[in-house]
């Protein structure tokens, strides 16, 4: 009987089987079962060898980490600098690097202009996509031509099976290439479709292969999920060197590029892009943008976050409205929905702001999404400011208020990283005196500092409105 070319192996045990079965027999976990190659069968000798441990191979020579030789090999500069820093400098020959994001984020426009740059500067590339013609990709990439991005040079190939794509990609050996999408390829040993875990899974692997013994920088765009997060197996994330994230709103101008993971470099870099009828623009300075657009109305105050090493103001709003729903509305847009509830929970257990019956809906304003704690402030002085119906102010309300921290469960103020450059970005907009913990120690004291009276200005007025904070 001929041995099977596949296998279906559970995804949570490591259970194999010959055949598909809807409950893995080792776990019994359902739906666990997914089909893989089979590795190619051993011999008599071959297996007898096994038996014995080692198999009668070769023992390697092994070396000491400062023998190692620390050369280190030129980057690949995409030519965009907000996706270079996020990667450490460039893409690293021989390395896959995942990029995730939602359909029509700007995934394809954001390889189409690296490829252009790298194809402008000499190297040579190679496009390959699974989703759209070549007619397709050519209408697009034609918006994307600048000075120092030759589109129209970069060579395409619409193909969907896996084994014409790797032997295409032995032949040219391009330095760069870029696979839209990963989701989309399918190896013919494998019957699942295009997409499925074990798919995904084998193109992956096979890619690698090819990829690493020639140097060649791959690029694999993936899909997400609805819940945000990159479809697939999880071991993809493992098998790739780099993660990059694509996010933000289709309805909005704004993206951000975030490393989730990055061998060879730091995952704390992110990068600010605006979509424009000519491609995506890098945003150099988002501070001044997000400043200038504040409201600076009730409801309203500037968070100093962090994306990575570089500061970014930007905007929260909050607005708290009666409701007639058990239990109200909480609502987010650019944070974390827990986190919401915890400041509320603060603020009404050590600051006297109670808003346990109204709906509550709190928005980071251009699609931004922050995701360290150090926005807690930010979230309870603007919940605060809109359950008031007070401006936050300084200056006589003429300059919005800029505050970071972090707020612990007994109501107090807790410092976060990068202070000082958090404060030296408010100071250099006109904001010269954030909130921040190293001034005032507790919530409490950080809404006396910025809600004025009514009729006053400034925050040295006492408010009969916060008097009972």
């Amino acid at each position: 009987m001929a041995r099977p070319t596949t296998i279906h192996t559970c995804s949570t045990c490591g259970q194999s089987e010959p055949r598909w079965m809807g409950q893995c027999p080792g776990c019994g976990e359902w739906n666990t079962m997914v089909e893989e190659a089979a590795a190619p069968a051993a011999g008599r000798a071959g297996a007898a060898t096994r038996l014995r441990g080692s198999g009668g191979a070769r023992a390697a020579t092994v070396t000491r980490l400062k023998d190692v030789d620390t050369a280190r090999a030129p980057r690949l500069r995409t030519g965009i600098q907000e996706v270079d820093r996020v990667l450490g400098g460039g893409l690293v020959a021989g390395s896959l690097v995942l990029l995730g994001g939602s359909p029509g984020i700007g995934k394809s426009t954001l390889t189409g202009m690296a490829l252009g740059n790298l194809a402008a500067a000499g190297r040579s590339v190679l496009y390959v996509s699974g989703e759209e013609s070549a007619q397709q990709i050519r209408l697009r990439h034609e918006r994307l031509l600048t000075p120092h991005c030759a589109a129209l040079d970069v060579p395409v190939l619409a193909e969907t099976d896996l084994g014409t794509v790797l032997a295409t990609i032995e032949a040219e050996s391009p330095d760069v290439v870029v696979i839209d999408s990963v989701q989309t390829l399918h190896a013919a040993e494998l019957t699942g479709a295009p997409g499925s875990v074990g798919q995904v899974r084998e193109v992956a692997s096979r890619i690698m292969q090819v990829a690493k013994p020639s140097g060649t920088a791959v690029i694999l765009v993936g899909h997400v999920t609805k819940e945000g997060s990159l479809a697939g197996p999880r071991v993809l994330e493992h098998l790739v060197d780099c993660v990059l994230q694509f996010e933000g709103e289709r309805e909005r101008t704004y993206r951000t590029l975030r490393a989730l993971k990055n061998r060879f470099g730091s995952t704390n870099e992110a990068g600010v892009f605006e979509m424009r009828s000519g491609g995506l623009v890098e945003v150099l300075d988002a501070s001044a943008r997000f400043v200038s657009e504040a409201t600076r109305k009730p409801g309203s105050v500037v968070l100093a976050a962090m994306e990575g090493s570089r500061p970014l103001l930007v905007e929260v709003q909050a607005l708290v409205s009666p409701s007639e729903l058990v239990p109200p509305r909480r609502v987010v847009n650019g944070i974390d929905r827990n986190r919401l509830a915890l400041v509320l929970a603060v603020l009404g257990r050590h600051a006297g702001v109670g808003v346990g019956t109204a709906d509550v809906f709190v928005n980071v304003v251009g699609g931004v999404r922050v995701d360290e704690p150090g926005a807690d402030l930010a979230i309870a002085l603007a919940v605060a400011s809109a359950q008031r119906g007070i401006a936050l102010g300084d200056a006589g309300g003429k300059l919005p208020v800029a505050c970071f921290g972090e707020v612990g469960l007994t109501g107090e103020l807790r410092t976060v990283a990068h202070s000082d450059r958090r404060l030296d970005e408010a100071r250099k907009f006109g904001l010269r005196s954030p909130v921040s913990p190293e001034h005032t120690p507790t919530l409490r004291a950080a809404l006396r500092s910025v809600l004025p009276a009514a009729g006053g200005s400034g925050r040295d007025t006492a408010s009969a409105l916060v008097s009972d904070i």
